[in-house]
């Protein structure tokens, strides 16, 4: 993955738009943290092969970066994404990753669903 170009990424969003797509959202601040310390307070979200249809996306913000994607009656978003790219199956892959490496969110966007 490469680090997130703004323009580049504005473009492969709209490159989805206005078609059905399948997608893969997903959080974490460190779920399995909690078996170290148990007052850590861990909270992950995780949806996959979501199919929708958005009418528009936007990248926003200086870095990290927070994607939105207009539907029909709301909005998806992800916060927190820092690197991109776009995969040898088409598949748009962002993914925030923290000081240490590690993954915070990903947010994923495809024509096929993700296996």
């Amino acid at each position: 993955m490469d680090p997130i170009k703004t323009k580049d990424v504005q473009i492969l969003i709209n490159s989805f738009a206005n078609q059905e797509i399948y997608l893969h959202l997903e959080t974490t601040n460190g779920a399995y943290a909690s078996h170290v310390d148990e007052t850590f307070y861990s909270a992950s979200a995780y949806i996959r092969n979501a199919k929708l249809t958005y009418e528009h996306g936007k990248i926003t913000g200086n870095g990290p970066y927070r994607v939105g994607l207009k539907l029909e009656i709301g909005w998806v978003y992800a916060e927190g994404l820092t690197h991109f790219e776009l995969d040898e199956a088409g598949r748009l892959l962002l993914a925030g990753h923290g000081n240490d490496g590690k993954l915070g969110v990903a947010l994923e966007i495809s024509k096929i669903p993700f296996e």
